[in-house]
């Protein structure tokens, strides 16, 4: 019998974290292929006056959020990460050590309107969030090693406000995935001489095993223009 890739199992490396990772095609034969959930009809309103998020209302320690127009960003009430926080002291312990971590926390609203999420927004007002995300990486990044924008979207997520906003986080650390693949990347290119990720890419393009459509500018879209970012989120949008 010859091994046949999507129908026998294996481990397959993971070059950006140097792990081996248990492949098994075959249990995709199961009748059960996971809990199927309803999608959900719950009428957002264009404005809450209880919405915390929404232009105009008080938030829960007291600040009135601003009568914004386009995008909002304040730093979070309830952050994970402070500022102006004591560190741990030192441990010759190697079982039990603790570091510094600070930070900073924001919140970033897209849109004024709750019932206005990115699928249904206009190019422009998706241009001005990702010109949001571009100014708030590089102003924190020229403090924080580390700046991750991410968007819980609907309750299973944990997010527990349906207006249209996304979280900005920025640290004095590197978190646990980043740190491995940098050091994996890094690793990767004092070897070999050229980058991991780039070297994966021209791989799969030659490859076309594994590519899903070979539609321009998909694996990679750095230093594009205005013009470039409109028509690629026209084309992400159809």
């Amino acid at each position: 019998m010859d091994f046949v890739a999507d129908e026998h199992q294996h481990i397959r490396y993971n070059p950006l974290k140097g792990e081996w990772i248990l492949v098994s095609p075959h249990r995709m034969k199961r009748p059960w292929s996971g809990q199927m959930e309803s999608i959900t009809t719950e009428k957002v309103p264009e404005f809450d006056p209880q919405n915390p998020l929404c232009p105009g209302v008080k938030r829960a320690n007291g600040m009135v959020t601003d009568n914004y127009d386009s995008t909002f960003v304040f730093d979070n009430d309830f952050p994970a990460l402070l500022e102006d926080v004591p560190s741990p002291e030192k441990s010759d312990d190697p079982l039990f050590q603790m570091l510094p971590a600070t930070g900073k926390c924001k919140v970033m609203c897209f849109h004024p309107k709750s019932n206005v999420t990115i699928p249904v927004m206009t190019l422009e007002e998706i241009v001005a969030i990702i010109n949001k995300w571009i100014e708030e990486s590089i102003t924190l990044g020229q403090k924080y090693v580390w700046v991750q924008i991410f968007e819980n979207k609907g309750a299973i997520m944990g997010c527990s406000n349906p207006h249209p906003h996304c979280q900005i986080w920025a640290s004095s650390f590197l978190p646990n995935e980043p740190r491995v693949k940098d050091v994996q990347q890094k690793e990767y290119y004092i070897k070999y001489g050229t980058p991991l990720l780039m070297d994966y890419a021209t791989r799969e393009l030659q490859n076309k095993v594994r590519l899903e459509n070979t539609m321009p500018n998909i694996l990679c879209i750095f230093h594009i223009s205005d013009l470039q970012s409109i028509f690629f989120l026209d084309l992400v949008k159809s």
